[in-house]
């Protein structure tokens, strides 16, 4: 019997053979749930379908069709996780060159007057938890193959100092976002911070946290401290969890409230930073009961099958940010009347991804 990964995962390469045409991070977390079934079952169809997609993008020369460097996104740098593996897999140098053009971006990305990136150029002096899981850990990969151990430093600072500025300290959880200049028209003008806690902005969270541990050093200095939030993170997420499913809702702190759902996304992600933090011996013998109860809970509350046998994850959220043209203002209103969606990638590749690590358990 084919397990949940590995479904979804042939689900996916069915129904979209070659990605949607843009340089987008949604890609990155698809490819990476995706390269885990592969690692898993050691059939080179999943890392076909990996290189047949990103090969779309990346030219001859190493150069990246779609990516423009000056827009300074931090979103464009996800991708780069895939290409490192592809690099590594088969020595082809040109997925090192596009990877490296990444990594350019990297050095002249602006930041906050503490050395945290910008989510976006055009988001000046903003830090949104997003950001985390789109640049720490292929910031932190590429510095394991090519850099010098002192750039490790750079990376673990982004995790500690966006966890001071975004924790609220009465819950332990986070604020999707915090303007360093407290004008922006979404933030509390006293602590810069956005008005609410959103489900899949937390789940970037812990995602990046567990992924970049995988990079940072044994002996770096700052590696227990980055596990310890993890844990005060995950403790927190506890205390909103819902607790007849074991999942989580869109805005997480207002499951009560009218309008307010259990999002699939945000769910699958943290269940994934669970799990794998079991594995890899970050989080206490507790929570292995906990991972199961969610993971049954997205299976019975999110998954359906096709009469094609094709898997489906219903009740995500295709996309929340703050700002922009549309004048996101990150008011609860706001997170639950953003469209609802099926087999978006970023709920699809966090299942699959969840799923592989819950099949370890």
């Amino acid at each position: 019997m084919k397990s949940w990964s590995v479904k979804m995962a042939d689900s996916i390469m069915k129904r979209n053979p070659i990605v949607k045409d843009v340089w987008a991070y949604e890609h990155g977390i698809i490819f990476k749930g995706i390269e885990l079934v592969w690692k898993k079952t050691g059939d080179v169809k999943y890392l076909d379908y990996i290189k047949r997609n990103m090969d779309v993008f990346v030219d001859q020369e190493g150069s990246i069709r779609k990516y423009l460097i000056n827009e300074y996104n931090i979103d464009f740098l996800n991708n780069g996780k895939v290409l490192l593996t592809l690099y590594k897999e088969n020595g082809d140098e040109r997925y090192k060159k596009a990877a490296s053009l990444l990594r350019k971006q990297i050095d002249n990305h602006p930041r906050t007057s503490e050395g945290i990136f910008w989510h976006k150029k055009i988001y000046p002096y903003q830090v949104w938890l997003d950001g985390l899981y789109m640049g720490a850990p292929f910031y932190a990969q590429y510095i394991k193959e090519f850099g010098v151990s002192s750039e490790f430093d750079d990376v673990t600072k982004q995790f500690l100092i966006s966890y001071k500025h975004t924790k609220d300290t009465k819950t332990g959880l986070l604020y999707h976002a915090w303007d360093e200049t407290k004008e922006i028209f979404w933030c509390n003008k006293e602590t810069g911070l956005s008005k609410n806690f959103w489900g899949r902005s937390m789940g970037w969270f812990v995602m990046a946290i567990v992924d970049v541990l995988d990079y940072i050093p044994e002996d770096h200095r700052d590696r227990k401290r980055i596990i310890q939030i993890l844990n005060e993170t995950l403790e927190a997420l506890l205390n909103v969890q819902d607790e007849k499913t074991g999942l989580w809702y869109q805005v997480l702190d207002q499951g009560d409230r009218k309008g307010n759902y259990l999002e699939a996304s945000a769910s699958c992600m943290i269940l994934y930073a669970m799990a794998k933090g079991v594995r890899l011996g970050y989080l206490t013998q507790s929570w292995p009961e906990i991972a199961r109860k969610t993971y049954q809970g997205v299976i019975n509350e999110f998954v359906t099958i096709t009469g094609e046998g094709m898997v489906n994850l219903n009740k995500i959220c295709a996309v929340a940010g703050l700002g922009g043209k549309s004048m996101r203002d990150g008011t609860f209103e706001y997170y639950i009347n953003e469209p609802i969606v099926t087999n978006d990638g970023k709920g699809v590749g966090a299942f699959i991804l969840a799923s592989a690590e819950m099949e370890d358990l």
